[in-house]
């Protein structure tokens, strides 16, 4: 079953075989690098802490940051932003694993593009450059597919008002603080320390492209 529903003429109905049975063609260096920077750059870190300092030195390094890590992941503040980092970096991977597997692609197999991800109270929040071929419409067929991907509660999906290619996918995966200030979502929590928050938040007008206009103009991103 196609993820999108395509016309039943002849010449389309052709079209959307051949884009069924097409693959996912292979990213250029600078697109890999982009997908990859997280891992490239602690990769290049560590090569050049070890080649500059020694084997000794960077030893040690190596072991402060590990520490380091280990201090922090000791108190609950620490352990949800170690935890909302490591899922920006999986979602985004996993949404592009998501797009593959749901043929959400261009005829030639090029993916759409990731620009970034950034944390919400619900989860992650990854925004996406559609190619010429993809539209909002493709993500919103295939959610139940990307939701199974992401290993998520849910996925909503929604489009820039102006530039139809901008995308955001919301990557649901817990209920936000019934009252959120705008902080980070690490830095709220209940008094008594629980991770379980009851009442979720109504959902507010406070996704934006750039920044975050007055309440009185009208939402640049819509759903789908």
């Amino acid at each position: 079953m196609m993820p999108s529903p395509r016309p039943a003429d002849t010449r389309e109905a052709q079209a959307a075989l051949e884009y069924a049975i097409g693959t996912v063609s292979r990213a250029n260096p600078v697109v890999g690098t982009w997908r990859w920077r997280y891992e490239l750059a602690a990769a290049a870190a560590l090569a050049a802490a070890w080649i500059a300092l020694g084997t000794a030195a960077a030893a040690a390094l190596t072991g402060g940051l590990a520490a380091a890590l280990a201090l922090t992941a000791c108190f609950p503040r620490g352990r949800r932003f170690l935890a909302a980092r490591a899922w920006c970096i999986v979602t985004a991977h996993r949404v592009r694993t998501g797009c593959a597997q749901a043929w959400i692609h261009t005829r030639y197999g090029k993916l759409p593009f990731i620009l970034w991800t950034r944390s919400r109270p619900s989860g992650e929040r990854v925004y996406l450059w559609c190619r010429a071929g993809i539209s909002a419409a493709d993500f919103s067929s295939a959610r139940k597919l990307l939701v199974a991907a992401c290993m998520a509660k849910d996925i909503e999906v929604s489009q820039h008002a102006r530039y139809a290619h901008l995308i955001a996918l919301d990557v649901i995966r817990r209920e936000p603080p019934a009252e959120w200030n705008g902080h980070p979502w690490y830095d709220i929590g209940t008094p008594s320390g629980s991770p379980a928050i009851p009442a979720p938040r109504e959902p507010a007008d406070d996704a934006y492209w750039l920044g975050e206009p007055p309440r009185d103009q009208p939402p640049r991103w819509v759903p789908v």
